[in-house]
This record gives C-alpha cells, structure tokens and sequence, in this order.
C-alpha cells in the first residue's frame, strides 16, 4: 500500500511524469513518488557526492510498472511490496548484494517474509518505510462515533462528502476489510463479490477519488470532503495547514498498513556502486527522523526506528495500534489485476 508523500500539484506531476525531474547525479537515476526527491532520506549519499541522484517520478504503482515495462530506464524504483512479484516475473530485476548493505541485517525481518522478497536466488526487495492507510475525517463536522466503523463510508449521510484513494490497492484493502476479509492473500470469489458488491455502495457516496495528498487537503480544507480513506502523509499534511483533522486508526473492522522500498534494475544505465550508496543511505539510522519529520512514515530499519521515541511516532500516528491491521503484502498477480479491472468499472459507474 500506494504511496508516498505525492505533495506536487496533479500539473506539477504530470509534467514530472514526461521526463526525469531534478537533474543532479547524471549516474544514478532514482524512480520514485512524487515527494520523494528529499535530501533527509539520503544525506550520507548527498556527502559523499556533493548533489542528490537524478529523480524521475511516478503516481501510482501500477502506472511505474507500465512505464518500466515498457522501455523506461532507470537504476533502482520505489515500488510498493504487493508490486514486487510483476517486476520479478517481467525479468526487470536482478538481486540485492546483500554484503554490500550493512544495515540489511537491521530490517525488521517481518518485512522480508515472503520468498517473493527473499528466496534461495538472491534478495529482490529491500524494504524502507511503512505506515498506514485509515480514516481521516474532519472534527468539526464529523463526530468521532460516525467513524467508528467502515460503514460510515456507504451511511447516505455523507452522499458526496467523502473521498476515497484513486488506487487499487488502497480501496480494496477498505472494500475488504469492510466485509469482513483481514487477510488477502487467498480471497475466496465469494469474498470478492462482497467487496466489489460494497465499493459500488459506497462509490454512490464518493464526491472524488483523490490523487495525491494535496488534492485530499484542499478538499477537505474547503469542507467539499469531510471524510477519507488515506495514509499517514496526508493527514500531516492537512494538520500543518490548519485543517481540523483527525486520523482514525481504529475503525472496528480494521484498517491497512503497507510498506515500500527499492529494487534494483538489471541492465541499469548508471552506476551499480552508486546504486549500493543511495540504498545505503537510505537505510542509515539518521534516515529515520527524516522520513518521518517529511513524510509521517516509519522506517523499515529496527535500528533506525530505535532513534525515534514513542511520543513522535504517537505524534505521526506510525506507533503500534491495538486493532485489525490488513497487511498489503503481496497478493497473486492475477487476482490484483482482477481487481484493478473491477475497480476501473466500478468509477466509471458500472
């Protein structure tokens, strides 16, 4: 699950989309969220280079994996982990030199338990930072009662003054976990029927299906949206504008966390040991306070999260929580595609 800090205007992105942004390191290219061009995740690899990487972004994942796929070159990408597997079977990455990572031994090990991450060829993933995906709803209009539940999204009350993530893995783990499912790593037809079933109730509610951060905050800043389906960024976001806001993380049906990091492209045009420093950088324990100072999100790194206390994870809403958590880990390929389609139709009405 999704994500990140994608704080640019939809122009400003779309423009970033075209052509690699913020030209720097001509030997590294970096294939990212919008947002993520940040110096604090990387200052290790800043000092040693005197400039940042060569940026070149992207929206969503699935629109990253189209582009990779279909020709565009760059050196390591962002992807969340449910992604991992379609990089895997197009033959676009290669391993991980572990031994060349020294904070690899320090990642929380549950972020590695897959074999799609980790197997006997090699390690293709090296997770970076994780959060959540809840209710944000506005205080001033919403009580906190009517948010106790998922079915606040298909109440009528609220007809097109809600707002859900214009992405598929997001707003099925919601459809999901609003019907019940915690777990979707073996969804049952019946399962998701159910949760096609709901998306089409509580599409009759949505007023838009938000793009990145910003647009969720001028909307709710406005008052058009009142409540959303959203990550962590966003809803820091809107707090340091003043909007009356709150992140609701337990719902009684649960809500979703989900996590992202780097792969490493086979055939890369730039540089491999650059690539080994910028991943480097990346996981050293200063990085951690940087992600979530920027990005309301927790690292990946045992180590690095043991530099930050409970009361800023508490302030970032990234500490543990005692409820149902869907973990979008990756699921069959087939069935995530199935959902993109269902999803697809569901917007246009059908």
């Amino acid at each position: 699950m999704t994500r990140l800090s994608r704080l640019l205007a939809g122009a400003a992105l779309a423009g970033a989309l075209a052509a690699p942004a913020l030209a720097a390191d001509q030997d590294l290219i970096v294939f990212d969220w919008a947002g993520f061009e940040n110096q604090a995740l990387i200052e290790d690899y800043v000092a040693k280079y005197g400039q940042m990487p060569t940026y070149a972004f992207f929206g969503d994942d699935d629109e990253a994996f189209q582009k990779v796929s279909s020709g565009f070159k760059a050196d390591v990408a962002h992807p969340c982990s449910q992604m991992v597997q379609k990089y895997r079977d197009a033959g676009l990455i290669e391993p991980w030199d572990v031994s060349r990572i020294p904070e690899f031994a320090n990642i929380a090990p549950r972020f590695l338990n897959s074999s799609i991450f980790k197997d006997d060829t090699g390690v293709w993933y090296i997770p970076t930072d994780y959060a959540y995906t809840a209710i944000a709803f506005n205080t001033d209009q919403v009580p906190a009662e009517d948010v106790a539940s998922l079915a606040v999204f298909t109440d009528p009350k609220y007809a097109g003054r809600i707002s859900l993530p214009d992405n598929t893995d997001d707003t099925w783990s919601l459809a999901l976990l609003a019907t019940g499912v915690t777990d979707w790593t073996n969804v049952t037809e019946e399962q998701f029927q159910a949760a096609a079933a709901w998306l089409r109730q509580a599409h009759a509610n949505v007023r838009t299906y938000w793009a990145d951060p910003s647009e969720l905050s001028q909307l709710m800043k406005t008052g058009e949206v009142v409540i959303a389906w959203t990550w962590n960024d966003g809803v820091a976001a809107m707090k340091r504008e003043g909007v009356p806001v709150e992140f609701n993380r337990t719902p009684k049906e649960g809500v979703a966390s989900w996590f992202c990091g780097y792969v490493n492209f086979k055939d890369q045009p730039g540089s491999e040991d650059k690539a080994y420093d910028f991943i480097n950088a990346w996981l050293a324990p200063g990085s951690a306070k940087g992600l979530l100072e920027n990005f309301g999100y927790a690292h990946a790194n045992d180590k690095a999260m043991a530099t930050i206390t409970v009361e800023e994870l508490k302030a970032g809403n990234v500490d543990p929580i005692d409820g149902i958590v869907l973990s979008q880990t990756p699921i069959d390929p087939a069935m995530r595609d199935r959902m993109t389609q269902e999803f697809e139709t569901i917007k246009a009405g059908f």
